[in-house]
């Protein structure tokens, strides 16, 4: 067994992966968490705030799909390491040319710029952890990594309560440069070594698109989270108007509910780690995941009639525990190719299911705008469709627990 198999869950590489995926929440919610402040300030109405913060989100949304695949494609062709580097050197410049920006055009530039630094941390990362460990500690190793590195959102939050919003941005990129100190000494795993010696195709995207059979898995790999941006880009993003549909008369901080989720996410994060251990198995610890999701959606729509705000934040923690199985979904997804397409599946996949809730947004607009549909029953039928996708996918994708990763895609 190689040095680098017996490596702990609390070796450099998952320490760096997990600090490094902490600065990534961190700088990819920031804007979510500031939105309101900082357009206020640039003189925006309340109405143009709504939609060129829509304008903002999506350019950075747009720079994680390009982002994904650049930094999916660089991770199998220049190395995992390599791509941790890079990527969080171009969002932490990034998040420091936030802080001096004084136009919408500006703020769009720059967090397109950083959507596509943000791109390439978890993948990468989740990646190599993952090729780094042996099989009985992929899933330990992985869950250490998104279980700490989502509470990036709640610091993010009492950030925000502290400081000004250009001082946020700051202090989102000083730490993305304090962690590329840190990033120096990373290794890269063994695997990637071994394969960057052969002649094989590395990184080579389209390759998802050759035959069926690779074809489906990358499919299935991205469906199994949709559920994850089901509830945060909808149910928790929205929760002050799901708040006034409820009849909630406190208002709702989406903030607020925001960092609740993430706290719950990250609890989750550890908790799918340790039972996919104890069942060695990914599925059945995404079937078991599923089923607290359903059940905390089915919560949101029937206990909040008439409730509290502090009502509402309880429920946000539980939906988001409930969908903290982020962490065995990336793996799932580096776990189902070979090595000179795995950083290329693992940086994809997260990014493609972020890019797809403009998707679910836009289903969830249609059907609420059908005659006697409403607001609420809207998000109810669109919740159903989305779980119902996403099972099928996790049923009929291959259980890869005690799958050996040391091998190519042909």
């Amino acid at each position: 067994m190689s040095a680098s198999k017996q490596a702990s869950i609390f070796s450099l590489i998952v320490v760096v992966a997990a600090l490094g995926y902490f600065v990534d929440i961190y700088d990819l919610l920031i804007f979510s968490i500031i939105r309101i402040p900082s357009l206020k300030e640039l003189g925006l109405s309340a109405e143009q705030i709504k939609t060129d913060g829509e304008l903002i989100l999506s350019a950075q949304m747009a720079g994680l799909l390009l982002g994904g695949i650049l930094w999916g494609i660089l991770g199998d062709r220049k190395g995992r390491a390599k791509v941790l580097f890079g990527s969080i050197f171009i969002y932490s410049i990034a998040n420091i040319c936030n802080g001096f920006v004084h136009s919408i055009p500006q703020y769009v530039l720059v967090r397109f710029l950083a959507g596509i630094g943000l791109a390439g941390e978890l993948g990468a990362g989740i990646t190599l952890v993952a090729e780094s460990l042996p099989k009985d500690k992929r899933g330990l190793g992985t869950a250490v990594v998104a279980g700490f590195g989502v509470l990036g959102a709640a610091v993010a939050f009492f950030i925000k309560e502290a400081f000004h919003w250009r001082t946020c941005y700051f202090i989102g990129g000083g730490l993305g440069i304090v962690l590329l100190l840190l990033r120096i000494s990373a290794l890269e795993s063994g695997m990637y070594h071994e394969m960057s010696k052969t002649a094989s195709k590395k990184g080579a995207f389209f390759m998802f698109f050759s035959s069926w059979e690779r074809f489906t898995k990358y499919l299935k790999s991205v469906l199994i989270g949709l559920p994850t941006w089901l509830v945060i880009g909808i149910l928790i993003t929205f929760s002050s108007e799901f708040g006034k549909q409820f009849g909630i008369a406190e208002d709702i901080d989406p903030g607020k509910s925001v960092m609740y989720a993430y706290i719950g996410l990250a609890i989750g994060d550890v908790g799918i780690g340790l039972i996919s251990q104890w069942l060695k198995s990914r599925k059945k610890a995404l079937y078991i995941f599923y089923v607290f999701t359903i059940i905390s959606i089915v919560l949101y729509f029937t206990l909040q009639w008439n409730g509290t705000a502090s009502g509402m934040y309880t429920l946000c923690f539980l939906m988001g525990f409930s969908i903290g199985f982020w962490a065995v979904f990336v793996t799932v997804g580096a776990e189902q190719f070979g090595t000179n397409l795995r950083a290329t599946a693992a940086t994809t996949v997260p990014n493609f299911v972020r890019g797809l809730l403009p998707a679910m947004l836009f289903i969830f607009k249609e059907i609420r705008s059908l005659n006697g549909v409403g607001y609420v029953n809207g998000a109810i039928i669109t919740s159903i469709i989305v779980m119902a996708v996403s099972t099928a996918a996790v049923i009929t994708l291959p259980e890869t627990f005690h799958k050996d990763l040391d091998y190519e895609e042909a």
